[in-house]
């Protein structure tokens, strides 16, 4: 498996570390609530910020015999050590308005004591300590590479928060997540190498000595400590502790740390005799040991736990995809010598998907018996006996190469190879400005060298599309005369999942061969329009989907019948009252967006069926904008009755038809796109959504179209509106 670097440090990290992470992240999930159990104790007072230290000490003078020391501690409860009136010393909480007891001490419970030893040392005193500190250490490199591998993954830093591209739940959720929590985790971790470093005194030397001044024996006046201008000024929850003079000999003085300094403080005089600021190790260390703890607020504690979870969410899905990719990247045995090959199939993936795609077109030309040979990018090389070059190849990053593909420039540039004819399938997404870039430069190379002729042109595919690998085969089939049947695997929830329906209506068949068919679940199943329906008609094939329109609670299908196809023929054939079994695919990503004011949906042929039941639905009357594209006038009579009367009601704001086969007004959906080009660029701006659901050659004309609206009139590329969910597609 090739891998880039940063991919590599951020598994070996976590290889080495994740048992120490796994413990200290359920340990730091106990310890996150001792702040928070502290901070629902009673022991605040509410008005410290008012509330002078020269009030605080008077008041304990005048309750107890002595005070010995007062501290706020993290959590802004005020500790007194004093000696009582009984003559016994105690140390407990106390209200500094006033110098009453309010409380003991808490005493830390025996499982956040359990606890902090196991989080701190593993019970192996500083070896433990060293270990800690370590897998901290660790964990701060995984964050960072991490923070990286996110950044390369969207596009660039600037597309940190921009829509994550959803292969599968592990992928979706580690990144989605992780860019929340990759910060307070970096935070986290260094924090616990900072700690671990004072532990062992490894940090510059910060001890403050203080210079105290010679003694001069004369007659002092003492002033009130009431009439002390730091004592007046202070508040009591700006100081951090204050330790009182031992004696009343002049040389004894009042000890005070404040958030940022220590002073000594004349207890006759009030006047300050020595002040020493902390140095940025100490005030490290002190922020250092807050943002570890969570001690003294709530808000961080919940955040501290969020992360113990989240770090555990983190070791479950990277390993798992690290799995899935391994499984991916699993090279195929090769039957056969590069040298006697006849097809050629070089890969270009990051995280394995692009394999996937490409094993499963090898095994089908296996199949088909014919010479393939499949391997890397970057292991192009001459070929004798090839025919044909085909290129399946991811972008990674702001349209780089992926690692196993970084090689391929340099190799063609060196390579004598004989004339080949090519192919190039490019992956991505469209949410990335670079759109299968490095498909693009790939393609490019070859049509400049010499020894290569293009065989198809081009082909992209959005987020690895089965529907448009399916379409790019049946090209590659046709254009080679080879008849290929890739099959792809449905997952056995899928299987699990069917339920039965019944028909309900069906139209006749009209000039395209399309038909409306209708069902009613006959079992409890949540849908909504823009859902997927889907049919196996047997084990050996590969279910078929179909874009689910609700109607009345029941699911209306537009199908257009191909001679060959099995699925669309099954369902010509079935009539009123027959019964099928078929699943439901949730397709969140196409429902109709609540949060819009204004919506466009864009169609062909029987892509407009979700569309239907999104419109029958439109009750708040919100502003939908159809336009449709079909062969000719007599295709569309088979919706226009749903269509007007939704018109009528309101339920749809506007019309726009294209017919393709029409001697009088011929164009296409794109065309009516073009012509509508500064309305769908104000609908853009205004934060409108487009809605996109039909054939893939219609969908990358559409989206051709759309993309040099954004450019001239808004400025912008398109990718920009899908980040934020204004352009929604379901094409196949």
């Amino acid at each position: 498996m090739t891998i880039s670097v940063w991919r590599f440090s951020h598994l070996m990290l976590a290889l080495i570390s994740s048992i120490f992470i796994v413990l200290a992240s359920l340990t730091g999930m106990v310890l996150a609530f001792e702040p928070i159990s502290n901070q629902l104790q009673d022991y605040k007072v509410e008005s410290m910020d008012e509330v002078s230290l020269a009030t605080t000490i008077l008041n304990l003078a005048n309750t107890y015999d002595e005070v010995l020391h007062v501290e706020v501690d993290n959590n802004e409860f005020v500790i007194a050590s004093v000696l009582t009136n009984e003559g016994e010393s105690e140390t407990f909480y106390v209200n500094p308005e006033t110098g009453e007891k309010l409380g003991d001490i808490i005493e830390k419970a025996s499982v956040f004591k359990f606890a902090t030893n196991l989080h701190r040392s593993l019970f192996l005193k500083s070896t433990g300590r060293f270990i800690i500190g370590l897998v901290s250490f660790f964990l701060f490199l995984m964050a960072i590479t991490g923070i990286i591998l996110i950044a390369k993954r969207q596009g660039g830093i600037t597309r940190w928060f921009s829509k994550v591209v959803n292969e599968n739940f592990e992928q979706y959720y580690h990144v989605l997540l992780g860019r929340y929590l990759l910060i307070p985790i970096s935070i986290v971790a260094f924090t616990g190498v900072y700690l671990s470093l004072e532990k062992f005194d490894l940090l510059p030397e910060s001890d403050i000595k203080h210079s105290y001044p010679e003694v001069v024996e004369v007659d002092v006046v003492r002033t009130p400590i009431s009439e002390f201008e730091l004592f007046r000024s202070l508040k009591i929850s700006e100081v951090k502790s204050i330790e009182f003079p031992f004696s009343e000999d002049i040389e004894d003085y009042f000890f005070i740390k404040l958030a940022d300094k220590e002073l000594l403080f004349n207890q006759y005089s009030g006047d300050i005799v020595s002040e020493q600021p902390y140095a940025m190790v100490q005030m490290a260390s002190q922020w250092s040991f807050v943002l570890h703890t969570g001690s003294g607020t709530i808000v961080w504690s919940v955040v501290l736990f969020l992360v113990c979870i989240g770090l555990l969410f983190f070791i479950y899905t990277g390993f798992a995809m690290t799995l899935k990719r391994l499984k991916n990247n699993e090279k195929v045995s090769n039957s056969i010598m590069k040298d006697d090959a006849e097809y050629i199939i070089l890969v270009g993936s990051e995280t394995g998907t692009t394999y996937t795609f490409a094993t499963l077109f090898f095994k089908a030309l296996i199949t088909a018996g014919e010479k393939a040979f499949i391997s890397d990018l970057n292991s192009y090389t001459g070929y004798d006996n090839a025919k044909q070059l085909i290129i399946f190849t991811a972008t990674y990053g702001e349209g780089e190469a992926p690692t196993n593909a970084k090689q391929f420039g340099k190799h063609l540039d060196v390579t004598v190879q004989n004339k080949l004819e090519y192919a190039v399938l490019g992956f991505g997404s469209l949410m990335y400005p670079e759109y299968c870039k490095y498909a693009i430069v790939v393609d490019a190379l070859l049509q400049q060298h010499k020894e290569f002729t293009p065989k198809l042109p081009l082909f992209k595919i959005n987020n690895q599309s089965q529907e448009a690998f399916k379409l790019w085969v049946r090209q590659w089939s046709e254009s080679n005369a080879i008849a290929l049947d890739v099959k792809f695997r449905d997952s056995i929830k899928d299987q699990k999942s069917s339920k039965s329906f019944k028909v309900m209506e069906r139209s006749a068949l009209n000039v395209d061969r399309s038909f409306l068919i209708r069902f009613k679940p006959q079992q409890r199943v949540k849908f909504e329009s823009g859902d997927l329906l889907s049919i196996k008609i047997n084990s050996d094939e590969t279910a078929r989907l179909y874009s689910i329109g609700k109607l009345n609670g029941d699911i209306l299908l537009s199908v257009k019948t191909h001679d060959k196809g099995l699925c669309s023929n099954y369902l010509n054939d079935i009539n009123a009252n027959d019964m099928i079994k078929a699943g439901i695919q949730r397709n969140y990503d196409f429902h109709f967006p609540e949060y819009a004011d204004e919506v466009v949906m864009i169609a062909n042929g029987t892509g407009i069926a979700p569309f239907l039941g999104m419109i029958s639905d439109n009750k708040k009357k919100k502003k939908i904008h159809l336009f449709w594209g079909g062969r000719t006038k007599a295709s569309f009579d088979m919706y226009d009755k749903v269509i007007y009367q939704a018109f009528d009601k309101k339920y749809i704001s506007s019309i726009n038809i294209a017919y393709s086969q029409e001697q009088d007004e011929q164009n296409y959906v794109q065309d009516l796109i073009a012509q509508k080009d500064e309305f769908i660029a104000n609908h853009l701006k205004n934060e409108g959504v487009i809605m996109i659901c039909g054939s893939l050659e219609m969908q990358n004309s559409v989206l051709e179209t759309l993309q040099n609206i954004t450019n001239t009139r808004l400025k912008m590329s398109l990718s920009a509106f899908e980040n934020m969910e204004q352009i929604k597609m379901d094409c196949y």
